[in-house]
């Protein structure tokens, strides 16, 4: 009966890892990326009967293969990383920021708003205008939950969750008000355009690229990025040395809102010149990753975002070129992410075998008898 009884014992255990050499982490990041898109692969050969290397080409063409592409792949990861840029002040502070597609949504409105109440101003009064008007209101939409987090304790997760609803919410009524056809589609706006240089999108990644240098230097080389880091450390040990807790969180927030209404701003000054409920689509979900991967770091980001934005344009090229389900890129995306996911455990764990550790401590005891 005791035996029976005996409880079932896995044949090992998980063990935090000390430490682990760049070089190893890479690898186990290759590795993990390599083997997911193979497993990829072998989807497309049974769904849509594609052999590997046609499937990873077709890939690989969906971002790269024209000018035209690759200037659509560089807009798409600069915005992606703009808004990844926003959560990872919050993120290293512990504060888990979920709403930046709400805070980016609602910014893209208010600079919208400008260009449809302020008539007959220059244009470059108007940009200015509008670009007030999207950080000072993403500035808000994000510090509305650091308030009630720092004062009342509220959990910051489903704050900032449910309000990404009120801003669709609000975009959804303001469309209903400007379209008297009741149409909803605002369509194209006359002014407010950000100046052209050289190509369409070329200010649009210049200017995030300096958003992406400065809040590098802010994170590493001010106070304020000290400031964080400790609080997201402990905050116990936060108020010991003296820092105003409360204080932090409410000033990340809203520096976190602000930059998600810069990225409104420049969705509505530099692409689509509009705004819908579907104007950031899904991207504030999508930074998420972005930033985790790239463990908060900007200059790292610029890399995570690339990935990304290639899986999807890629998936999405398969998607055309084979004429399969227009789900298959999301599927892509996601079984490359749980292979990347899966490889940043055994990064900073290992598997200890209790046999093996039991063989060497009977021959330690062996050897010292």
């Amino acid at each position: 009966m005791k035996e029976s009884a005996k409880k079932f014992e896995l044949p090992f255990h998980v063990v935090k890892r000390s430490e682990i050499p760049i070089w190893k982490s890479m690898l186990f990041r290759v590795i993990a990326v390599v083997a997911a898109l193979l497993l990829c692969s072998i989807l497309g050969i049974l769904m849509i009967g594609a052999d590997p290397l046609k499937f990873i080409g077709t890939m690989f063409n969906g971002a790269f293969g024209s000018g035209r592409r690759l200037w659509t792949f560089a807009k798409d990861t600069s915005i992606l990383l703009c808004i990844a840029l926003a959560i990872t002040p919050a993120f290293r502070m512990r504060f888990w920021n979920i709403g930046a597609e709400g805070q980016t949504l609602i910014g893209a409105l208010a600079a919208v708003a400008v260009v449809i109440y302020v008539k007959g101003a220059p244009e470059w009064l108007l940009l200015i205008l509008m670009f007030l008007a999207a950080v000072v209101v993403g500035a808000i939409w994000g510090g509305l939950p650091a308030v009630f987090k720092a004062i009342w304790g509220t959990n910051e997760t489903l704050f900032t969750l449910m309000m990404n609803y009120v801003s669709t919410g609000l975009v959804a009524y303001f469309l209903l008000l400007w379209t008297p056809s009741g149409s909803s589609v605002l369509g194209r706006l006359d002014q407010g355009h950000l100046p052209v240089i050289g190509h369409d999108y070329l200010l649009l990644i210049i200017l995030v690229l300096l958003l992406t240098i400065g809040i590098y230097i802010y994170q590493r080389y001010t106070k304020q990025g000290y400031e964080i880091a400790v609080v997201g450390e402990s905050e116990n040990t936060a108020r010991y040395i003296g820092i105003n807790v409360r204080k932090v969180i409410i000033r990340t927030m809203l520096l976190s809102g602000a930059i998600c209404g810069f990225a409104g701003f420049l969705i509505v000054g530099a692409l689509d010149h509009s705004v819908a409920v579907t104007s950031v689509g899904g991207m504030g979900f999508t930074a998420i990753m972005v930033s985790w991967l790239a463990k908060f770091n900007p200059l790292v980001m610029i890399g995570t975002s690339a990935f990304i934005t290639f899986l999807d344009q890629g998936a999405a090229q398969v998607t055309t070129t084979f004429n399969t389900d227009s789900s298959f890129p999301d599927m892509v995306v996601g079984i490359v992410l749980f292979f990347i996911i899966g490889c940043e455990f055994f990064i900073g764990y290992q598997l200890k075998w209790k046999a093996r550790e039991e063989k060497k401590s009977e021959n330690k005891g062996g050897s010292q008898q």
